[in-house]
């Protein structure tokens, strides 16, 4: 693009290729952005609540994605238009951000969006409602830190998380045993958890799958799996009070580093290399039994000779194990990894006090348990199901309800959930109009209506009436003034949404709030859109 002046010194603006690019200005360039941002929002509304809907995705390699996680859906989607990658951007920085609540934030953009143009075609400044729905954002984030609500929790009674994540997950595929993934995950972040500084390492926390099983059978293990199972199969399966050496070097003779030939023309000097080669490895097996270890643990493989000596000298091994593995290991264990053979010592070794190997069902398929560790910081979850798809989805599940069990460690607070913070803050964001004098008062009735969506969204998804639900319950709420009243998803007969146990973190609700309204102000900014042609 390049600025230029006609002999009359009047500006002209020249575009490179201007033939083969199209151009919106002003009010035009407004409305396509945000058709583009309410059409992806449109995609996520039905998969919002408990009775939201799944996604099927079909990948370009043909791999197959079935989810109802925001963030996910609006990843493996191809999105060509610019506004509705803002959209895909939102979502994710929500999901690295809290966890939890990628499809909720993308819901609210939109329906943010879709009251701006409302506004715009009154003839409202765009400048003027985003900053209508900026004062509106700060009145909503500060009445939910009025409504929210602390609770107590420790190592022993952990109650309050199991519920708080058993409402991240009753909205996912997973509903059905909820209670016992909620706990697994709430164990899992409570033994890595560091109370004191009131923080969460979610590296430490691996997450392994295997087909096969039910869901039920995920289980919790303070330990490390490794998908390996012994490099022998005569090597014994159980090993107590293992001592084990973690090495990053081949268990192989070592190689010159320069290029070499070596001439064997007799038997005899073949059998001296062979010798030569045989008491490498000697030796480093005997280094490893020197210094007390009981298992060994490499990076690397090793050929049938070294693996039958090692058998023959009793010293278990397992090979080709991956490096993020390895360092799992480490933690967990308290060993060192070693990467060369002269520094084993005793001290580097890691202590477990019972490594097994187990096998599942009819097939061969083994995978290695390293359990009661000296430091039993680091823990595995290992989820059982009928098949692949499903397997994923319950790791993208237990991850959000990892991520909302952390940021309750990190902020006690909580408001609740089912749309009733929604509800409340609407009402609060409404009554706040009156106070502002300007045009803006219309952008922040405007911001109240869009976050009615939210309920609204919950209501239809559920098979209620949508516009009779949500009213019913926004008149309980002004009448008792109690904003623990939401949209009853499930038909248990209640509003109480604290009868229900439905609760949501406060971090992730303001966290939402604030996204939304900073996208849908950026795409309210933009007044000049110059693309590409599709031809």
């Amino acid at each position: 693009m390049a600025l230029a002046f006609d002999e009359f010194g009047r500006p002209f603006i020249i575009l490179r290729e201007q033939d083969q690019k199209t151009r919106l200005r002003g009010i035009d360039a407004q409305k396509a952005n945000i058709a583009a941002g309410k059409a992806v929002a449109r995609i996520l509304r039905s998969s919002l609540g408990p009775k939201g809907m799944d996604k099927m995705l079909q990948g370009p390699d043909g791999d197959v994605t079935i989810t109802n996680d925001g963030a996910t859906i609006l990843e493996q989607m191809d999105v060509d238009n610019q506004i509705a990658k803002l959209m895909v951007e939102l979502s994710r920085s929500q999901d690295y951000e809290i966890g939890d609540g990628t499809t909720g934030v993308v819901v609210m953009a939109g329906a943010l969006l879709e009251q701006a143009e409302r506004q715009l075609d009154r003839g409202i400044h765009p400048i003027r409602v985003a900053e209508g729905y900026e004062m509106a954002s700060r009145v909503a984030v500060e009445h939910l830190e009025r409504i929210s609500q602390k609770f107590e929790f420790d190592v022993d009674n952990f109650e309050p998380l199991v519920k708080t994540c058993m409402t991240t997950l009753s909205s996912k595929i997973v509903n059905r045993c909820k209670r016992s993934l909620a706990e697994i995950a709430v164990k899992a972040v409570l033994a890595v958890a560091d109370l004191e500084r009131r923080d969460v390492n979610l590296d430490l926390i691996k997450v392994e799958g295997k087909v096969g099983g039910n869901l039920e059978d995920t289980e919790l293990i303070y330990g490390i799996l490794v998908d390996k199972d012994m490099s022998h199969p005569q090597m014994p399966k159980q090993i107590e009070d293992a001592h084990i050496a973690i090495l990053t070097c081949p268990f192989e003779p070592p190689k010159p580093k320069t290029k070499h030939k070596v001439d064997i023309d007799t038997v005899e000097k073949f059998e001296t290399l062979r010798k030569q080669e045989q008491q490498y490895f000697d030796e480093m097996v005997q280094k490893c039994k020197d210094v007390g270890a009981t298992l060994v643990i490499c990076q690397w493989g090793f050929d049938d000779e070294a693996n039958h000596l090692l058998m023959h000298r009793n010293l278990p091994a397992v090979r080709w194990v991956g490096g993020v593995e390895l360092e799992l290991i480490a933690i967990a264990t308290g060993g060192r990894i070693v990467p060369r053979f002269q520094e084993l010592t005793t001290e580097k070794l890691g202590k477990a006090g019972m490594v097994r190997e187990k096998s599942f069902g009819t097939t061969k398929e083994r995978m290695l348990y390293i359990e009661h560790c000296a430091n039993s910081k680091a823990v595995t979850i290992f989820i059982r199901g009928g098949n692949k798809m499903m397997i994923e989805e319950t790791k993208r599940s237990i991850h959000d309800a990892l991520c909302v069990a952390r940021n309750l460690i990190r902020n006690k607070s909580i408001v609740y959930g089912g749309g009733a913070a929604e509800i409340a803050c609407s009402l609060a964001v409404d009554a706040a109009a009156d106070k502002y004098p300007g045009v803006e008062q219309y952008a922040i009735r405007a911001f109240a209506e869009a976050l009615d969506s939210v309920p609204m969204a919950l209501a239809e998804n559920s098979g209620l009436q949508p516009i009779e639900t949500l009213s019913a319950v926004k008149s309980q709420q002004l009448k008792e003034n109690i904003p623990f009243y939401g949209i009853d998803c499930n038909d248990v007969g209640t509003n109480d949404m604290r009868e229900q146990n439905v609760f949501e973190t406060l971090i992730g609700k303001q966290q939402q709030i604030l996204l939304a309204t900073q996208v849908v102000k950026m795409i309210l900014k933009i007044d000049d859109v110059i693309s590409n042609s599709e031809y």
